[in-house]
């Protein structure tokens, strides 16, 4: 009987001990005021090949050419980046994909430095250029194909 509460005592420590070392479930949370932010640029070709090229330049190298996560930088990475063609993806709301776009979390940096018209989407906005709602738009026509 010692024996068998020995070895259940050690099990309930391992296991313990386990669950402070494992990974942790760490969602990306959106601020609500960007979760509530529509995209005020139109979808149309000017815009959609605008954010093309936003696109290839800053996206391209870990979310793949058609928006599958599987780009050239992909496997070097911690976790595989988002499948922009997705369900769950294409669900977010514009200000959720503009916000995680320009702050990133984690593997996915945040691009408020490097995508240009960005100072009012820091100030909580997509702002008065069309640079940050052409990318949504973009992003948008990943879902098609």
């Amino acid at each position: 009987m010692k024996y068998v509460i020995m070895i259940l005592g050690i099990v309930t420590l391992t296991v313990t001990n386990f669950s402070f070392v494992l990974p942790q479930e760490d969602p990306w949370k959106v601020p609500e005021k960007y979760e509530k932010l529509k995209n005020p640029i139109v979808a149309d070709q000017a815009s959609i090949q605008s954010g093309n090229e936003l696109y290839v330049e800053h996206c391209r190298a870990c979310h793949g050419t058609n928006g599958k996560g599987d780009g050239v930088k992909a496997e070097s990475l911690n976790k595989m980046p988002s499948d922009f063609t997705s369900t769950t993806f294409q669900k977010q709301t514009d200000g959720s994909l503009l916000y995680k776009i320009y702050f990133g979390h984690k593997d996915m940096p945040g691009f408020k430095k490097r995508i240009p018209d960005n100072k009012d989407v820091i100030d909580g906005t997509f702002g008065k250029t069309r640079g940050p709602g052409d990318l949504i738009n973009y992003l948008r026509t990943l879902a098609k194909k």
